[in-house]
This record gives C-alpha cells, sequence and structure tokens, in this order.
C-alpha cells in the first residue's frame, strides 16, 4: 500500500514541518526532553498543541498522544487515510492515533527518519498511547536504543564496497553503512521489522537490499567488507514467549558464538566485523578463556572490550521489565524458573560488551581481550580502525627496526604529575588518553621524557640514547629495559607509527 509515491508525499511533509531532531528540541526545551529520556511526556505536552504540524507531528508520534483530524491533516496533507489503512495511523471520531513511531533521528551530517513500533511504557502505556498492560508484542520492532546508538558509534566510518547489517530491525545501522558503504544489505528474521526498515529506507532515499532469513543464510556465499551486528543476545533457557528483536531461540550465548564463529567466512581481506553482545560468565572459566575459545580457530585478529558484568537478579529484572512483564500474574514463577536455569548452567554473571573481529590474515593472529567497565569517549569507531592500522604496523617489526622508528605521540595524550610543591622531581607520573578507550598508565622518567620527545623527528634509539645520557645510565641497557614498553605504548595507542 505504501507506494513510492506515498513515500515521496510522506518525505515532502516531514520535511516541511522541519520534523527533525533539533527542531523538536527547540520546541520542546531540555527540561521536557530529559523528561521524554525518563519516559515521561508531560512536560513535551505542555510545550506543544498549538497545532503547527510540527507540534502535530511531535504529539502523534514522539508523545503518543491523539490528535485533532484537522490538525493530523493540515500536518499530513492528503496522507491521513492512506496511513490508516496502511496500519501507520487510526482514526476516530474527530481524532487520529500513531499505531507506529516515524522517528526523528541523525547525526552530525544527516537527517534521518525511522520507522518502528512506538515505545511501550511511555506515561505507563502500552505503547499504542493507551494507558494500559506494558507487554511487548513477540514481533515489536525496536526504535532508536541505547544499544543501537552504541553499536552506530563504535562502526568504522571508513568508505568500503560492501556492507552487511545482521539483524537490521528498524534499519538504523543500514542507514550509517549507506553513508559509506557502496552496497549494503540487511538481514532479520522478523517481516514486520523488513516491512518497516524498507520504509525506513525509502523515506531516506537510501537504496538497501533488505532480506530475509536467520543470521547468515540470506547471505550464503557472499562476502562483505563491514559487518555490523546487534544480535538477539539475550542469554536465557530460551523457553516461552520470543521477543524476536532480543530473543534467538538459542540457550545461553550460542547465538553469539555463532555470529563469531561464522562472521569470518563473510569477510573480505581487512574486512570487519563489529559485534554488541552478551556472554556468560561461568564458575571457574574466565570470561576470556570462554570467548578466545570461539576465537582462536576463525584465525582473526580480535579487540574485545569488556564493559560490564550484570549480576543474575538485575539481568532478569532489566530483561523482565524489558518484556513489560513487571505487573503479570506469573512474574516470580518467570523470575524464578530463569534462575534456576542460571544454577542448573553453572552461570555467574552476564558480561556485555564489544567484539571487533579483523581478517588481517596474519599467519599469528592478534587477540586482545579486555574488561573496560571505565570511561570512553565516543565515538570509538576511528580508535577501533586506528588500533588495526598499528597492528598491521607492528606485524614484524623487530628490535633493530623499532630502534629505527620515528614514532610520535598520540595527539590526546596528556601527562599528570603528582609530588610535593617545589620538588624537583614528581613522586608519580600519570598519562591518559582523552579519546577512545580513555587509558591511563603509570611511567617513569624515562617512559615519560621518550613520549614527549616522539613528535617524529628522532628515532626510538636516538631518544633512548639520549635520555641514558641525560640520567647516567648505560644506553645499552635502557635500550633493552625499555624496547618492551615501547611495544606496550604502541599496542595501548599512546605512540602511532
Amino acid at each position: 500500500m505504501l507506494t513510492p509515491a506515498f513515500t515521496a508525499q510522506l518525505r515532502d511533509a516531514l520535511m516541511a514541518a522541519d520534523f527533525t531532531v533539533g527542531a523538536i528540541s527547540a520546541l520542546i526545551g531540555d527540561d521536557a526532553q530529559r523528561a521524554l529520556m525518563r519516559n515521561q511526556s508531560t512536560p513535551a505536552r505542555r510545550r506543544t498543541g498549538d497545532g503547527s504540524p510540527l507540534s502535530t507531528l511531535t504529539r502523534l508520534f514522539s508523545l503518543q498522544v491523539p490528535v485533532s483530524r484537522t490538525d493530523a491533516d493540515r500536518a499530513l496533507p492528503g496522507l491521513v487515510d492512506p496511513m490508516c489503512v496502511a496500519g501507520m495511523l487510526q482514526g476516530s471520531v474527530g481524532e487520529v492515533n500513531a499505531r507506529v513511531d516515524v522517528r526523528p533521528y541523525g547525526d552530525e551530517d544527516h537527517d534521518w527518519w525511522i520507522v518502528c513500533d512506538l515505545t511501550p511504557g511511555l506515561d505507563h502505556s502500552s505503547g499504542s498511547g493507551q494507558a494500559g498492560s506494558r507487554r511487548v508484542d513477540p514481533e515489536h520492532v525496536l526504535g532508536i536504543s541505547e544499544a543501537s546508538s552504541s553499536l552506530a558509534q563504535l562502526t568504522i566510518r571508513r568508505d568500503v564496497g560492501s556492507a552487511l547489517d545482521l539483524g537490521t530491525g528498524c534499519g538504523v545501522q543500514a542507514l550509517h553503512l549507506a553513508s559509506h558503504a557502496r552496497t549494503v544489505v540487511g538481514t532479520d528474521v522478523n517481516p514486520r521489522a523488513l516491512a518497516m526498515a524498507r520504509l525506513t529506507a525509502a523515506l531516506n532515499e537510501v537504496d538497501i537490499d533488505f532480506r530475509t532469513g536467520s543470521l547468515f543464510d540470506p547471505v550464503r556465499g557472499e562476502t562483505f567488507d563491514l559487518i555490523a551486528t546487534n544480535p538477539p543476545f539475550v542469554v536465557s533457557p530460551a523457553t516461552g514467549e520470543r521477543l524476536i528483536y532480543r530473543d534467538s531461540g538459542l540457550p545461553g550465548d550460542e547465538v553469539v558464538r555463532r555470529v563469531v564463529t561464522q562472521a569470518p567466512a563473510h569477510l573480505n581481506p581487512d574486512g570487519w566485523c563489529q559485534i554488541l553482545a552478551n556472554w556468560i560468565h561461568l564458575k571457574g572459566e574466565p570470561w576470556q578463556e570462554r570467548v578466545t575459545g570461539w576465537l582462536e580457530p576463525t584465525g582473526v585478529d580480535a579487540w574485545v572490550l569488556q564493559r560490564e558484568v550484570a549480576d543474575l537478579p538485575t539481568y532478569v529484572e532489566m530483561w523482565l521489565a524489558d518484556a513489560g512483564l513487571q505487573d503479570a500474574p506469573d512474574y516470580i514463577q518467570r523470575y524464578d524458573n530463569w534462575l534456576s536455569w542460571f544454577d542448573d548452567q553453572g552461570i555467574e554473571g552476564i558480561g556485555f560488551g564489544w567484539l571487533c573481529l579483523n581478517k588481517a590474515g596474519r599467519d599469528k593472529p592478534v587477540l586482545r581481550l579486555e574488561d573496560w567497565p571505565y570511561e570512553i569517549a565516543q565515538p570509538l569507531g576511528p580508535h577501533i580502525a586506528a588500533w588495526g592500522d598499528r597492528m598491521d604496523a607492528i606485524e614484524g617489526l623487530g628490535d633493530d627496526a623499532l630502534l629505527a622508528s620515528r614514532l610520535r605521540h598520540a595527539a590526546d595524550v596528556v601527562q599528570e604529575t603528582v609530588g610535593p610543591v617545589g620538588a624537583d622531581d614528581p613522586e608519580h607520573i600519570v598519562v591518559r588518553l582523552q579519546r577512545g578507550v580513555r587509558r591511563a598508565r603509570p611511567v617513569d622518567t624515562v617512559e615519560a621524557g621518550l613520549l614527549g620527545a616522539s613528535d617524529g623527528e628522532l628515532s626510538v634509539g636516538q631518544i633512548l640514547d639520549a635520555l641514558a645520557s641525560l640520567l647516567d645510565t648505560v644506553a645499552a641497557e635502557t635500550r633493552t629495559t625499555y624496547l618492551p614498553k615501547v611495544r606496550e605504548l604502541l599496542n595501548e595507542g599512546f605512540l602511532t607509527l
């Protein structure tokens, strides 16, 4: 029913109303914007309702409240009846409600619209603009979430020939990928999600190849330069009702294992796969061993950051609330069954984090797995790409070649010193990265001096020899002692080649 002519007409109406993130923020103000982030629409309602197209569309979609038919016709001229027939709107006597969300979204370079299901729980509503049960429909199509925003900022944005959005949902990652990939494929098992993703792409005049199927089945035999995926990674016994956007139907973290182990076969040389995921913490097994066991057979480089570890009650409560089951009569039974399954499996926690796989083609792949619950300065994508570049540059770099290298310290590295006022030498020196993974590293005088002098003019060997002379130490011993530390500084991004 949603023909190209209809889509073009809807796009024109949204543009005419200036229905964008910036315009809505200016309309409702910062306080109301923060309240919306807490799922409270009352402050924003008080700032809208003047009958203008922007106010009407904001109330209709963003705030999920009825608008008059007159105001709806003014904001969506000639579109209300076709949108009702298509199931996007619902009309009653003199009023119109939204049945799906058309949501402004954007980044520094784009103003987009995302088509998805209404937010459940807004003002304690069901997600249909009416108060009542918050229970989420199994085929619910999620809109912009914290997870989707994280993946968008994690993804490397270099120009590529081909990209895959595995589990596209409403199509938001596919939109981002289309901004720097010549061809984009988006896949999903949920027909409702694919219908919304196609309308999302059409509204934004973006050409994306959407396909139906599970995991890599729709792209069997195909390879890509970049894969981005936020798979349905919730760790559960995989019994009972399934929410497609978050539940794979596979027990535990099996869906993540499959994505990690199957993705490399669908990557071109030097291709990347970037994944948001949960993984199990088993009693007596470090999480790194579990994830390394998935990675090692694939032969890819990988940088894995574990961002947090959820205790089991918190995890179960979070996902039962996500499904809108807090008030369900069987809530306690569901809660208890989930915890019992964890006990039976020997699970003691759930890790959440990011996996970035690079098909670098090395004889000895680089695997870096680390806990990082600390600050991240987004976007991280450029820093992931830079890590891959450093691994390429370091490969096969012997001690002599490293000594001859002319390194530079990272542009965002700063130094902090601690010591008594007026003392000649600090007691403690720390260097910190201000962008990406904001690492802090204690260093001694030689390391600090090396970083400070690394501006691309002198070689590592020249700097170390000069520091040895200045500190009255043996040059050969200084080289032997500090070359491993130079490699660490390179690996961690404090130094660049």
